[in-house]
């Protein structure tokens, strides 16, 4: 019997280790170590229009996760995009998230790493991409702040995300979209997004360190502002500076670009979402459609 649009939806074809199998029925042994210590790395790429955008940006991240944490690659790079083209191809949605993630295998439980070499484990889904509303553009999002109590590897897009967790449930339990998060007074980054300032027209972001994980959006809106004639500042910046911005973006995969215009109650700016921020959107919507 041949499956629905409908039902791919609620059961997408997922593929596990060589096998592609509806999500319902994937299963991983409890002694994989991504279960049991959270030892692996993931990546997420949007897919518009059937089509990976920015692939080499995610597919370089992944491959720079797996090394730092001393996980063998177990595809190239066309081994990977393949597997992705088939979980794109079997998804009745045009626009679509796929996550991948690789854990170091299974193995007897021990916090260092097996002896003996075992296989890791591949597993690739995709669902579909929900963006922000023009209505949430419109007006913009808040957050609140909080201290950064994640661990020192942030760089490594690991699937142990705990820290993350805790965060965005503060930001859920206090309805707002995001947090804000600071580590010694300065500027990092939310639970599952970069945060930028503007001021006096300069887009400005924390540095590329272990104390942030590199969005490939950080790189993107590096060309953006490039070819759009915006200054742009790669520095630390201070709590002080975050509330004193004229306006606060957030960019991630499934955001893109957006707008904050309130934190912990403080209103951003004007309140209303800017200048850089609207021609960076509309730039980024460029890029899309150029992809």
């Amino acid at each position: 019997m041949q499956t629905s649009p409908q039902d791919l939806l609620q059961d997408p074809i997922v593929y596990l280790n060589g096998e592609m199998t509806p999500l319902s029925e994937a299963r991983i042994p409890v002694l994989d170590r991504g279960f049991i210590f959270g030892d692996g790395v993931y990546e997420v790429i949007p897919i518009y229009n059937r089509k990976p955008f920015r692939a080499e940006h995610h597919m370089a991240r992944l491959f720079r996760s797996l090394k730092a944490i001393g996980i063998h690659n177990p595809h190239t790079k066309e081994e990977w995009m393949a597997l992705i083209a088939k979980i794109v191809d079997q998804f009745p949605v045009d626009d679509q998230m796929v996550y991948m993630h690789v854990t170091r295998g299974v193995a007897k439980r021990a916090h260092a790493f097996p002896k003996d070499p075992v296989a890791p484990t591949v597993f690739i889904m995709t669902n579909p991409l929900v963006l922000p509303t023009d209505a949430v553009r419109a007006t913009g999002v808040s957050c609140v702040s909080m201290e950064d109590l994640r661990w020192l590897h942030c760089e490594i897009k690991s699937i142990s995300l705990l820290g993350n967790v805790l965060a965005a449930q503060n930001a859920a339990e206090n309805g707002v979209l995001e947090v804000v998060q600071f580590r010694d007074g300065y500027l990092t980054e939310a639970s599952a997004s970069n945060v930028w300032i503007v001021k006096n027209g300069t887009l400005m972001a924390p540095p590329k360190d272990n104390l942030i994980l590199e969005g490939i959006r950080y790189g993107l809106l590096e060309e953006l502002c490039k070819a759009g004639g915006i200054k742009f500042e790669a520095r630390k910046i201070t709590r002080a500076e975050v509330f004193d911005a004229d306006e606060v973006l957030l960019s991630s995969a499934t955001k893109e670009i957006l707008p904050v215009t309130k934190i912990d109650e403080k209103t951003i700016g004007n309140g209303q979402p800017g200048p850089i921020y609207k021609q960076l959107y509309e730039a980024y919507q460029g890029a899309k459609a150029a992809s």
